[in-house]
């Protein structure tokens, strides 16, 4: 019996070693060894059964206590949850003090079924209560024991502490001794599964495939906003809870995935981009930024309404046709208009200086030069026969010229005019009569087409 004894703690022990792990909803298992002390007084005492007498000498360990200076118990046990752990401890023991009576080195060895409630979970001080029972042997005497016990556990770590417990063994048989039995060591907490090693065991982390902080159930959050990845519509990037976890880069309240002018602030009706107008048309679309007009002609106005944008529109202020880039077109009408004007400047006699009394014939061609800002003409001169080719070629020439440059000098756009003189080369009527010559004598203003 005594040696199947010893094999049965030495099971016990290589049992608890092989299965190194943690005592919690975590981890299931705890292990525990140290040493143990047996105190049969006051059971052997002459007043076993006086209440006063059971704790007098409690503490005297010194004439009551046996201890074996050495690794004297193991125990294993299992967490099943609400508190509640059931285990099993084996103990070795020599026993020189028989409560008053002193004995020759008696063999004591123990195999006990426990159940132990712990108070608390997850504090440093862990207090507990214990009842099982067991066999217990006095050198070949053995007895089945009920027990009962309180103890300690202070975790230094998650895993490792020390356990103090204390407790009463009453034996059924009267061959055999009632007695306290006091324990203290070391315990270690195991078994809980970490996959990913980020310090939150696999049954409470809501990741457990990839490593991520307690805070968030052992998920991830790879930005370090402080917004768990699968909460977080940027998970890359450092963002805030109002954005969903995303960055506002420009601070106009659009989060940068929505924004499309993410560096520049704007509006949220217009996903975050600037409209400098304010014709509703963003700036990154707006043909015309800074001159505010309507979305279906990409924000440029047309303020004459022809048709062809004010940007395009080389007479913005009148209606013209796209033809002419806004401008209006000069009509048949008005060019006969213009031309018979043109026809009634006069010139002094053989000279291309024109005569005062022309002036509002030319202020009238002014203005209608005025109406079509964008057309170019050209200032022709013509003469009747009279005199040599050359004299009437020089003389067509200057006179266009003249009239050319008083147009300029009131405003007209020299890049508009040009000026050519066709002598007598170009009659409208007969020569040879006074009428026909006075014709012929004569100043054209043309549309260049």
């Amino acid at each position: 019996m005594k040696h199947l004894s010893k094999l049965l703690v030495a099971a016990f022990l290589f049992v608890g070693i092989s299965n190194m792990n943690a005592q919690d909803q975590n981890n299931p298992w705890q292990i525990a060894f140290g040493v143990n002390a047996v105190d049969a007084y006051p059971t052997n005492s002459d007043r076993p059964y006086a209440s006063e007498a059971w704790f007098d000498e409690y503490f005297n360990a010194s004439d009551h206590w046996n201890i074996l200076p050495s690794i004297s118990y193991v125990s294993v046990s299992k967490y099943v949850g609400s508190g509640i752990s059931l285990g099993v401890r084996g103990s070795l023991n020599k026993i020189e003090n028989l409560g008053d009576t002193s004995v020759d080195d008696l063999s004591y060895y123990g195999v006990d079924g426990t159940i132990k409630y712990n108070f608390t979970q997850g504090h440093v001080f862990d207090p507990f209560i214990e009842i099982g029972g067991g066999y217990t042997w006095l050198d070949e005497i053995g007895a089945g024991t009920l027990n009962g016990g309180v103890g300690f556990n202070v975790w230094f770590t998650e895993n490792l502490g020390l356990t103090v417990q204390t407790g009463y063994k009453h034996v059924f048989e009267d061959y055999s001794t009632p007695h306290f039995q006091h324990l203290a060591g070391l315990a270690i907490k195991f078994g809980g599964t970490d996959s990913d090693g980020d310090g939150v065991y696999d049954k409470d982390d809501a990741c457990p495939e990839v490593p991520g902080l307690k805070a968030f159930n052992g998920c991830p959050d790879s930005d370090g906003d402080g917004i768990e990845d699968s909460k977080d519509a940027c998970p890359n990037e450092a963002g805030t809870a109002d954005m969903n976890g995303c960055p506002d880069s420009d601070g106009d309240g659009v989060a940068d995935p929505q924004d499309e002018c993410p560096n520049t602030p704007g509006l949220k009706e217009l996903a975050g981009c600037p409209d400098a107008d304010g014709d509703g048309v963003a700036d990154k679309d707006d043909q015309c930024p800074d001159v505010a007009g309507p979305a279906s002609s990409n924000g440029c106005p047309d303020k004459d309404g022809d048709g062809v944008l004010d940007k395009d529109d080389k007479c913005p202020e009148t209606p013209g046709t796209v033809a002419n880039d806004g401008c209006p077109e000069l009509s048949a009408e008005v060019q006969k208009a213009l031309n018979n004007y043109a026809k009634t400047i006069l010139f002094d006699t053989g000279k291309s200086s024109i005569k005062p009394q022309s002036e509002q014939v030319l202020s009238d061609i002014i203005a209608i030069l005025n109406e079509y800002p964008n057309a170019k003409f050209t200032v022709d001169g013509h003469t009747d026969s009279t005199g040599s080719d050359s004299l009437n070629q020089r003389l067509s020439e200057s006179r266009a010229l003249s009239v050319k440059e008083y147009l300029t000098s009131h405003g007209i756009d020299g890049f508009r005019l040009s000026s050519a003189g066709y002598g007598e080369t170009k009659p409208i009527a007969s020569n040879s009569t006074r009428d026909g010559r006075a014709q012929n004598r004569r100043v054209e203003i043309n549309l260049v087409k």
